[in-house]
């Protein structure tokens, strides 16, 4: 890959990247930092806002502004100095993994959030190992050093052992808790002192000229810097240099400490994204790789937001631009029905926000309005028939039935669960016997978020119930095959929204008995998003 032209200039000033961490790390604080220095919003919102306190911005579906968490990713665009950033904003929560994993192909990097007093949490891990298995490249942020939190080493050590990276340094703590004063910027050497006053403030910085300037004794407190002069020697024989190619592999990552909510330590991690991370990577695809810094266009979808404007019925699909320069109005084929599809009112996404696309760059992150044409998966180009790899989707791990409370509005149920399938919020299969429906998510939290958005959208309340099955798989085979398989399995069988065949089980047991009696059909608990 060495011989590669030069990006062009607009494409290479382009970072895109995903925010992953555990529930209440601090995720969409950052997020709302971000966007404030990036000069996209003038005050930053609280999460869970006080009377009169402004809303965060990255959060505006109804429950999350209820409940204070983020459960739908969520993009946006923003400058600062001269590098564009698009970053992908991902629900926390467990139960929403599926969208992050999805995000996750959308993105060239992840900064990796964590809570100074919690370390490693298990939903950081997972979402981690799926950064892992594409080599993504991670900076991490660890938040809330304003507060009680674990001593330095210790939060290295685990994050190394946990997750098995290499971890760098990039700024040095000073003080903990409310002692807590600043950080040592190791890269530029300076130090950074927190304005515990205004939370909105940017940190001031003191040039400072090696270990033994006198200017350290002005700001930091004797016994503080004690400590620190000793931690920085440790830290300095016991971790490694910053190797900027390895961050590149993913096999090394920057910590910088900070505390968002004070706007600490923000803008530094910001730079490091900028000096850092990559710019727009190519993306895997049949039957070639597209390359960013190609003169056609494509793009490909990660991710269908339905009623994102309850006053109109749109829905929204997020496009990863993968190559090029689209420009507003341009005609692009719809590789999987080899239609064109004249894009002639593109959005970007000022956190809640949007405006039209003039254009946009490989790297840039768009959102396609349209009545239901584009799912998840698909690739739009200028008429290359090329198909985007690797967007998963994974078998539900919890089933429950579904009923409208009005009988007679069964046929409005079906189209809403329909919206909520190809959104890839829900999977939605129907039996073969019997009527109804049965819904599948990866977490029980999601079954409360599809009621209420299902009253809310559509004004129809429903009930889920339990269902005999527990989980489901994706039946693979030669057509005869699969043909006979669910002539015999007939109560076990359906399809999903897809119209592919289902098989609903009740019991490991069952998938093992198809293993050994059917050889020739395979059962998997993921399949290709829409490659068909």
């Amino acid at each position: 890959m060495t011989n590669r032209p030069d990006l062009p200039a607009e494409i290479a000033r382009r970072r895109t990247f995903a925010i992953i961490s555990h529930p209440d790390a601090g995720k969409t604080t950052l997020t709302e930092k971000f966007l404030l220095f990036g000069g996209a919003i003038q005050m930053a919102g609280q999460v869970r806002a006080k009377g009169e306190a402004r809303r965060t911005r990255s959060d505006f579906m109804q429950m999350e502004k209820d409940r204070g968490i983020s459960v739908s990713a969520s993009a946006m665009s923003f400058d600062y100095k001269h590098f564009r950033y698009n970053l992908v904003d991902t629900p926390g929560h467990s139960d929403f993994s599926e969208d992050t994993y999805r995000t996750l192909t959308a993105v060239d990097a992840a900064v990796m959030v964590i809570d100074g007093a919690k370390g490693v949490e298990s939903q950081t891990q997972k979402l981690f190992e799926v950064c892992r298995l594409r080599d993504l490249p991670i900076l991490t942020f660890c938040n809330k050093m304003d507060r009680e939190s674990r001593d330095t080493f210790e939060i290295i050590d685990e994050i190394q052992e946990n997750l098995a990276i290499d971890v760098t340094p990039a700024s040095w703590p000073i003080g903990v808790g409310r002692d807590f004063i600043g950080c040592y910027d190791i890269l530029r050497d300076r130090l950074d002192i927190m304005d515990r006053a205004d939370r909105n403030k940017v940190a001031e910085s003191v040039e400072i000229n090696g270990m033994d300037d006198p200017k350290w004794e002005e700001h930091v407190p004797a016994h503080l810097l004690a400590k620190f002069r000793e931690d920085i020697e440790m830290a300095k024989e016991l971790l490694p240099t910053l190797d900027p190619k390895a961050v590149l592999e993913g096999t090394m990552t920057p910590i910088w400490f900070g505390s968002a909510v004070n706007s600490f330590g923000v803008r530094e991690l910001m730079e490091g994204i900028a000096n850092f991370g990559p710019e727009p990577q190519p993306q895997t695809a049949q039957p070639r790789t597209i390359m960013p810094e190609e003169k056609n266009v494509a793009g490909f979808v990660f991710k269908v937001q339905a009623n994102m404007d309850p006053k109109h019925r749109d829905r929204v699909a997020f496009v990863r631009m993968a190559s090029g320069h689209f420009t507003r109005g341009m005609k692009l084929t719809h590789v999987r029905t080899k239609k064109p599809m004249a894009i002639s009112n593109p959005v970007l996404f000022l956190a809640s926000d949007r405006e039209l696309a003039e254009e946009a760059w490989a790297g840039d992150i768009i959102g396609i309005p349209n009545h239901g044409q584009l799912r998840i998966g698909d690739t739009l180009t200028t008429g290359e028939m090329l198909q985007v790899k690797g967007i998963p989707s994974f078998a539900p791990e919890l089933l429950q039935g579904v009923r409208a409370g009005d009988p007679l509005k069964s046929k409005h149920l079906e189209k809403a669960l329909m919206q909520f399938a190809e959104e890839g919020a829900a999977k939605v299969f129907k039996p073969s016997f019997g009527s109804g429906f049965i819904v599948g998510v990866v977490g029980p939290l999601q079954f409360e978020v599809l009621a209420s958005r299902i009253e809310l959208e559509y004004g129809l309340p429903v009930r889920f119930e339990q269902s005999q099955f527990t989980s489901a798989r994706w039946v693979s085979g030669d057509k005869d095959a699969v043909e006979k398989f669910s002539a015999a399995n007939k109560q076990h069988i359906g399809t999903d929204s897809d119209g592919d065949t289902v098989y609903l089980t009740r019991l490991q047991w069952d998938i093992d008995r198809v293993g050994r009696d059917y050889p020739d059909v395979s059962l998997t608990a993921t399949k290709e998003m829409m490659a068909g």
